[in-house]
């Protein structure tokens, strides 16, 4: 419902779980189209019921002062093991269950600090990750900024869980997105190797709060996001609980 105009800024709330079996109805509010601005109201609605609310906000490209984060110093993508890989040099430490994550996907994800797949070594609050699309795509602007904001959810709450030892796929604590913001600062291309620099400052009252940069190669700071989980921790029983109708009787 917009031309002409740029998305620089999302933010969403997670309602519920969507079903990828089943198709969404999106309604499109539309709700302001000033001189340079434009404001969108987004309900995402699943099997009757909304699962997702979104405010975006769209600007006439213009040019303006500048200045923008410096780039971690960290080694580049070359030579790091991409995270299906090293998940499937990991099958022992990985529950049956949740190997439907090793499949393939359209981003290869290089990290740069090792990649933990057992409960219980604690870590800095700190990520770093390469990014990439696994092929070349169109040069359509609006696409690499959808496929962006798709990607920006790859591990924002696991930063937040580093220093408590919950480790990637550890079964013993339920996380997922509450909420999510993107703000989109320069041009940006996801087929080109993007960093991506995440810290979280906090966790408490069961939520994890984390924060990310994504940088081009030659140091252009492109995006920005934050993101609020949950991180809740269940014993066996609980989770067993949760999961079956007649325990929850």
């Amino acid at each position: 419902t917009v031309e002409g105009r740029v998305a620089h800024s999302l933010h969403a709330y997670f309602l519920r779980r969507g079903d990828v079996t089943s198709p969404i109805v999106y309604e499109v509010d539309r709700s302001r189209d000033g001189g340079s601005f434009s404001n969108r109201r987004v309900v995402a609605i699943q099997h009757g019921r909304p699962i997702l609310n979104l405010a975006a906000s769209f600007q006439n490209p213009e040019d303006g002062v500048e200045h923008e984060a410096e780039m971690p110093d960290v080694r580049g993508p070359e030579g790091l093991t991409d995270l299906i890989a090293a998940a499937r040099d990991n099958l022992d430490s990985i529950p049956t269950k949740m190997r439907r994550y090793l499949q393939e996907r359209p981003f290869e994800f290089r990290h740069v600090e090792p990649i933990t797949f057992e409960r219980g070594e604690t870590r800095p609050p700190v990520k770093h990750v390469w990014i990439r699309a696994v092929d070349e795509l169109p040069d359509d602007p609006v696409l690499h900024q959808n496929m962006l904001t798709y990607v920006s959810d790859h591990e924002l709450v696991g930063t937040a869980s580093n220093p408590h030892g919950q480790a990637f796929l550890d079964r013993s604590v339920i996380m997922a997105s509450l909420d999510h913001a993107l703000w989109f600062h320069r041009a940006v291309r996801v087929d080109d190797w993007l960093l991506y620099a995440m810290d979280s400052p906090n966790a408490s009252g069961a939520r994890g709060f984390a924060r990310g940069q994504f940088f081009t190669r030659d140091g252009k700071l492109v995006a920005s996001t934050a993101q609020e989980g949950l991180m809740r921790v269940v014993d066996r029983q609980e989770r067993r609980a949760r999961s079956d109708p007649k325990l929850q009787k």
